[in-house]
């Protein structure tokens, strides 16, 4: 389709550009335009008037923001099944004795309806692409393709699923960059590894000179413990063994020295922040403001509905900037503009999607419309701001993926009915439950 949005604030996020008052405009999947009205009537000329044909649907923005998607950067889709079922446990048994045994019980058609459920709350929360790493990477896909949805697929290797020559393969067959889905290399965790996986994953990263990505350094126990059997932190060893040697991302990074911090800016390695699971699990607070001093690149991720429990990138954006505050002892630290590139940008780029990471001619559309006609918007001092500090989902009054109007004003156009969805969400639930 070709879609006009006209009448609108608009915030780019390009470096130096401030919010305007403009329109953009869309054919197929990519932007045409953005700009202010008059710019673009002067650009066609006078007395060229477009073709009411060109436009498949004009909207007006009534004044409302435009911006870019925001980017789940690390999250789990097919965990939307135990939201809520286990919690308020230390990190140690939430994972051993609850996750792990309830995972083992999916099979791949449950993860693919699963999905589509996490789908549907990205878009309430105006999050246009994801990053999943999780067990059925096809069955992802699927959901991914069918709801018209961005995914980023991320490996999660480890000794007892996947194989290498899976994560190969999967590299291989979804490695599109103009697709709606896209694999990167990746592993679990290094406590989930021995050192011969860990190897073998670095020289696969060097056959592809491809970037990797895992858990890392996300409890205190997890870098004590790695401490024991290699005598140095997860980071040292991921360095040592060349794994990150042409860049990636650590998702959590709560725990880290200063030595770990410089391997991580040297390496060109992203932090993905997951403040509302580290916050719910008691895993502690990542060292943000230290990590942005240094150059360090941090992205924002909600981590899965089983350890947050919801996927709201407006919670994330407000945690992990108070939760910086509260360390630093500063207001002042991690600022709201800081925190909402975060959010956009630099979620795009630790995913790979560079072409979906600002609103400019020739990039995806993957965009947002953000309701200012709210009480929690107004009034209208400072909109970035007013995003980070009291943004809400309620907010969210439109989500376009690759073109495609996929969420407005609380209906979805997905392919499915929500309470398809929902019913199903609950249907594998409760098998599960009578089997115990």
């Amino acid at each position: 389709m070709n879609i006009r949005i006209y009448n609108a604030r608009i915030l780019t996020m390009q470096d130096g550009q401030d919010i305007f008052e403009g329109e953009i405009q869309i054919v197929g999947n990519r932007i045409a335009y953005v700009g202010k009205t008059e710019a673009m009537k002067s650009a066609i000329g006078e007395d060229t008037k477009m073709e009411e044909s060109v436009w498949d649907r004009e909207i007006d923005a009534d004044q409302n923001l435009i911006m870019p998607g925001f980017k789940d950067a690390h999250t789990h889709s097919g965990m939307t099944f135990l939201r809520s079922y286990a919690d308020d446990l230390p990190l140690s048994d939430w994972l051993n004795k609850q996750i792990f045994p309830m995972e083992a019980k999916l099979s791949p058609d449950d993860i693919y309806h699963l999905s589509k459920l996490a789908i549907m709350e990205y878009l309430t929360s105006g999050i246009t692409a994801n990053f999943d790493m999780y067990l059925t990477p096809d069955t992802i896909a699927k959901a991914s393709y069918d709801s018209g949805f961005r995914t980023v697929m991320c490996g999660a290797f480890n000794n007892f699923s996947q194989s290498l020559e899976e994560l190969e393969e999967w590299y291989l067959r979804y490695n599109d960059k103009e697709s709606l889905v896209n694999f990167e290399l990746g592993f679990h965790a290094e406590y989930t590894n021995s050192r011969e996986n860990l190897e073998k994953l670095a020289a696969l990263s060097h056959k592809y000179q491809a970037p990797m990505y895992t858990h890392s350094s996300e409890s205190e126990s997890e870098v004590e413990e790695c401490r024991k059997r290699y005598g140095k932190t997860p980071t040292a060893l991921f360095d040592e063994l060349g794994i990150f040697d042409y860049g990636g991302a650590c998702y959590h990074c709560v725990y880290m020295t200063d030595a770990d911090l410089d391997i991580m800016k040297k390496k060109n390695i992203y932090v993905v922040s997951n403040p509302g699971s580290n916050t719910k699990l008691a895993s502690g607070v990542a060292p943000i403001e230290e990590m942005l001093k240094k150059g360090i690149h941090v992205a924002l991720g909600t981590d899965g509905p089983a350890s947050n429990n919801c996927l709201d990138m407006f919670r994330e954006m407000f945690l992990v900037t108070g939760l910086a505050k509260l360390k630093a002892k500063d207001a002042s630290a991690v600022d709201a503009n800081a925190v909402l590139r975060m959010a956009t940008v630099e979620g795009a780029h630790a995913m790979g999607l560079s072409n979906a990471d600002v609103l400019a001619k020739g990039k995806f559309a993957d965009l947002i419309m953000i309701d200012l006609q709210q009480p929690n918007m107004q009034p209208i001092n400072n909109i970035s701001k007013n995003l980070v500090y009291s943004g809400s989902k309620q907010n969210v009054k439109m989500t376009m993926v690759n073109g495609r109007i996929l969420y407005e004003d609380g209906k979805f156009d997905i392919g499915v009915d929500a309470n398809e969805v929902y019913a199903k969400a609950n249907e594998i639930m409760s098998g599960f439950t009578k089997k115990e």
